[in-house]
């Protein structure tokens, strides 16, 4: 068990500080062993003011230890391999990079390249980027890859000459790693030093030349939506946030061409990149009420006290408002989580005139005096969502340390007396960051909300029987089409309880498999008398042999234990025979959050085949007598291809 001290209050400080004791663990050779601890301590550095420097020298001290050693006490903390290339010297990248991957529980494991060899490394399908099991490939950048073949003198047209060839050359590198690629390659937009402006004398060469490298960097990040393995990171947001683009002495002697603080900020990026891409997208924002969402205490000042936009102070809450409602808009589920009295908290969100959010934003609000870390778990509960899946933002360091230390798997977001800077702690760390936005994002706090309606009907009806047959479900199993390419993908991103195998998959691994002639790639959608729940899960199987094997069967958590699986499953099967397969068989990998649907394979008929010594389970079915679709279910099932 961790005997590190953890909390979420940023303002602690003295011997015990998380530095400190990250020291004394390291120094006491029982970092591995403590490593769940870390990141609690991680965010605790991150959340203080010198939090950049902190984590770098937290970074530097994780360096060291071995990842075996890690995952040998720990077999469920999974590293990331990542390799790093670029332009220049890059070694400046391993601790803040092993600093923010440590945040989010991930070990790193990391392949520095040599000085300047990114060509090299991007051509050579043979190196380390292309590696199989290489989560991210860093390609780091900065403007000397042009300037530094500019001929002397030189001139704007020079610029946009070779600027245009290098934007070619790594337009195709990008397709390459597209096409051979099995991770993620990330470039980064290359910031404009004053001293390339500077050097011309006029001020219309100057902005000439500021036009052509917008131009350049625009030309950049159209890769990214050019190619669905290359991510790019934008560094002109980070460089914006303060302190220098780089040590103009360490760039002379050493070839560091960008300065620590950038270094950071981007290694930030790749956590949270990094994050996403394992499906560790958070799905819920609590927030608390007073001094959060609005500035005052309503039980002591009453609804006509407190403010959201009629005071200098009450504006910025309102701001703080709006990004919180903008958040929503986006398929972040909103909830409230607050030392209340309800009915005037929903008066309040109701009638207040300062109120940009109201009642119907959210999905759950939660007002009493009871524990806050109990009450979000009820809200997670509510939604059929692990606390894993929240964040939680209140200004009360009391409240913050109750739920860090009662909840540690819960992400926990500072706020302070001062209201202007709500936004950024907000946005800082990327918490509800997807590749992509989907049409079903974009409709989740609908959904959810109808969720309130099937438990109405579920609480008048008598019998789990009679509630399915008057929810009137309707499943279609068909072919995935093209625009369903992007949410399949996610819903095997972030779906953890129903899901047999746990394998996560990029857009680009679920069109390679779409397009391949041996491959299933099944959408799963579903809809009742409430409404149209869009696709709420996949399944993917391919031809072994004479036998169908499935892949993966996945299903939302929004709508469990309504015959949805059983009538896919059963879909699949029929399939099967008719598409004149000999068996159907399938595996089971346990994880720390699917044992629900260990027994899932042997309900529909499946009998173990084989134990493999990993845990997995083997399933075969013989396919002499298939299940039967749910009696309350309405299918329709075409597998032919699905491509609009």
């Amino acid at each position: 068990m961790s005997t590190a001290v953890t909390t979420s209050d940023p303002e602690r400080t003295g011997p015990a500080g998380p530095l400190d004791q990250l020291r004394a663990l390291y120094d006491e050779q029982r970092l591995a062993a403590e490593y769940p601890a870390v990141p609690g301590l991680m965010a605790e550095l991150a959340q203080r003011d010198d939090g950049t420097s902190q984590l770098s020298r937290a970074g530097r001290l994780l360096a060291k230890v071995a990842v075996e050693d890690i995952t040998e006490r720990h077999p469920g903390v999974v590293p990331a391999t990542v390799a790093v290339t670029g332009h220049g010297t890059l070694d400046a990248l391993t601790a803040p990079l092993t600093a923010e991957l440590a945040r989010h529980g991930i070990p790193l494991r990391a392949g520095i390249g040599e000085h300047d060899a990114w060509v090299r490394d991007l051509q050579d399908t043979g190196s380390r980027l292309y590696a199989p099991g290489t989560e991210l490939a860093l390609c780091l950048l900065d403007a000397q890859i042009v300037f530094d073949e500019l001929p002397l003198p030189w001139t704007v047209e020079d610029v946009a000459r070779t600027a245009a060839g290098k934007l070619e050359l790594l337009a195709s590198l990008a397709a390459r790693y597209d096409e051979d690629g099995t991770g993620t390659l990330v470039l980064n937009t290359l910031p404009l030093l004053p001293q390339h402006l500077q050097q011309l004398v006029d001020h219309r060469s100057r902005t000439e030349l500021s036009i052509t490298w917008r131009e350049f960097n625009t030309g950049l990040l159209r890769l990214a939506a050019a190619h669905p393995r290359v991510h790019v990171v934008d560094l002109d947001p980070l460089i914006a946030e303060g302190g220098p683009l780089r040590d103009p002495r360490l760039a002379a002697y050493a070839g560091v061409h960008l300065g620590e603080e950038v270094l950071a900020r981007y290694a930030r990026q790749a956590g949270h990149l990094l994050r996403t891409l394992r499906g560790r997208t958070k799905k819920v924002l609590v927030v608390d009420l007073d001094n959060t969402l609005w500035d005052g205490v309503l039980g002591d000042d009453g609804a006509d006290g407190i403010a959201a936009a009629t005071t200098y102070r009450g504006e910025a809450f309102g701001r703080f408002q709006r990004v919180v409602k903008q958040i929503g808009s986006q398929g972040v589920l909103l909830a409230v989580c607050s030392k209340n009295d309800l009915g005037p908290v929903l008066e309040v969100l109701r009638d207040h005139p300062d109120m940009i959010l109201r009642e119907s934003d959210f999905v759950r609000v939660s007002a009493d005096w009871e524990p806050k870390d109990g009450n979000i778990r009820d809200i997670a509960a509510a939604l059929n969502l692990g606390t894993d899946s929240l964040v939680f933002v209140d200004d009360s360091p009391f409240e913050r340390g109750l739920v860090a230390s009662s909840l540690p798997e819960t992400a926990v977001i500072a706020l302070d007396e001062e209201p202007a800077l709500h936004i950024g702690r907000l946005l800082a760390d990327g918490w509800f960051d997807v590749r992509e936005l989907t049409s079903a994002d974009r409709e989740r706090g609908t959904q959810y909300r109808q969720e309130a309606e099937r438990r109405d009907l579920r609480q008048a009806t008598g019998s789990m029987q009679e509630y399915l047959l008057a929810l009137g479900v309707t499943v279609e199993v068909s072919a995935v089409r093209d625009h369903e390419v992007g949410r399949v993908a996610q819903i095997t991103l972030r779906t953890n309880q129903f899901n047999l195998t746990t394998r996560r998959l990029q857009p680009a691994d679920v069109r390679a498999r779409l397009d391949s002639p041996d491959h299933l790639v099944l959408a799963v959608r579903s809809r009742d008398r409430f409404g149209d729940n869009g696709v709420v899960g996949a399944v993917f199987a391919h031809r072994e042999d004479a036998a169908l094997r499935i892949d993966n069967v996945l299903l939302s958590c929004r709508v469990f234990a309504r015959g949805i699986e059983q009538a896919t499953v059963a879909a699949l099967l029929r399939h099967a025979v008719d598409s004149g397969a000999t068996e159907v068989r399938a595996c089971y990998r346990p994880t720390a959050k699917n044992h629900k649907v260990r027994d899932f394979y042997p309900s529909l008929g499946f009998e173990p085949a084989a134990e493999p010594a990993d845990g997995a389970v083997e399933f075969r079915h013989s396919l002499n007598r298939l299940p039967d679709v749910p009696e309350h279910v309405s299918l329709r099932a075409d597998f032919r291809d699905g491509a609009e």
